[in-house]
């Protein structure tokens, strides 16, 4: 599944990583050999609100 909107969140069904969509590229994510799954709803916040890693 490619990443199509800011805001979007994707976990991985085999370790439960989950990233959020801070900028849309080309592509789709992948972790531990396996195409993350799109979840949960989807906000479009701006990217200033988000918490510094």
């Amino acid at each position: 599944m490619a990443v199509k909107t800011v805001g979007e969140h994707y976990r991985c069904n085999v370790c439960g990583n989950e990233v959020k969509v801070i900028k849309v590229g080309r592509g789709s994510l992948f972790c531990c050999g396996q195409e993350m799954s799109l979840f949960g709803a989807t906000e479009q916040k701006p990217v200033d609100d988000e918490i510094p890693v």
